[in-house]
C-alpha cells in the first residue's frame, strides 16, 4: 500500500508541476503550447514497461509514466518566419530540449534487443536537445534526473534533480521568478511565439537571434 501511495504522490507532483508549465506556455508561448501532443496511449506505455522489464530487468519509472499520461511528446509547429533556416523548434521549450515519447525513448534505451546494456544504470532517456542523433539529453531513474551522453561510450552523470517534478518545478520557477540562469548559461526567451532557451553570451540561434527576447 505504501508503494502505491508513493506512486500516486509522485504522479500528483508531476501533474501539478507540468500543469504550471503548460499554463505558462498557453499564456506566453502559444506556438510552443500548440506543440504538445495528447497523452500517450496506455498500451504504448504498457509495452514500454514490459520491454524494459523483459530486456533490462527494471520497470518504467513511475514519474515518466505519469508525465506521458499528460503529454506523449511534442510535434514542432510550422513557423513561416522560421522556414528557411529552421532554427527554432517550437517543441523545444524545456532547457533540456524536447520531451521524448515512449517509442523514441525506448528506441534509445533498447537500440538492439539482445545487445549488452551499455548504459550501466536503470535509467530511461526522456529529454534531448539533439534531435538528429540523438546522442545526449536527460535521463530519469530511481535516483532522479541527470544528464546522459553517447559519443563513444555512454556516460550518465550523477543526478542534478531528485525527480522529474523537481526539474519541472525549477523550470517554472526560473520562468516566473528567476534568476534567468538558475538552470545554467541558457536562459529562457521568446521568439515567434515559442519558448527557446539560449546563452546570450554564446548563442546558438543565428538569424532568429534578433527576434529572440529574454523572458527576464
Amino acid at each position: 500500500m505504501s508503494d502505491q501511495l508513493n506512486v500516486e504522490g509522485q504522479a500528483a507532483q508531476v501533474e501539478a508541476a507540468w500543469g504550471r508549465i503548460v499554463a505558462w506556455l498557453e499564456q506566453h508561448a502559444p506556438t510552443s503550447y500548440a506543440s504538445l501532443l495528447h497523452p500517450a496511449p496506455e498500451t504504448e506505455m504498457a509495452n514500454a514497461d514490459a520491454a524494459l522489464r523483459q530486456h533490462l530487468g527494471f520497470a518504467l519509472p513511475s514519474e515518466l509514466a505519469a508525465l506521458w499520461q499528460l503529454c506523449g511528446g511534442v510535434e514542432h509547429q510550422y513557423i513561416e518566419a522560421n522556414e528557411e533556416e529552421g532554427e527554432v523548434g517550437s517543441g523545444a521549450f524545456l532547457p533540456g530540449g524536447i520531451l521524448l515519447g515512449p517509442a523514441d525513448a525506448l528506441r534509445l534505451r533498447l537500440p538492439e534487443i539482445g545487445r549488452s546494456d551499455g548504459w550501466g544504470a536503470a535509467v530511461v532517456p526522456w529529454l534531448t536537445g539533439d534531435e538528429t542523433g540523438p546522442e545526449s539529453g536527460h535521463y530519469v531513474g530511481a535516483d532522479g534526473v541527470g544528464y546522459w551522453s553517447l559519443p563513444d561510450n555512454l556516460a550518465c552523470d550523477k543526478p542534478d534533480y531528485p525527480s522529474i517534478a523537481a526539474y519541472l518545478e525549477t523550470v517554472h520557477r526560473t520562468l516566473t521568478e528567476g534568476p534567468a540562469d538558475a538552470m545554467g548559461p541558457d536562459v529562457p526567451g521568446l521568439v515567434w511565439g515559442c519558448l527557446v532557451w539560449d546563452d546570450p553570451g554564446s548563442p546558438l540561434l543565428d538569424d532568429a537571434l534578433e527576434h529572440w527576447r529574454p523572458v527576464h
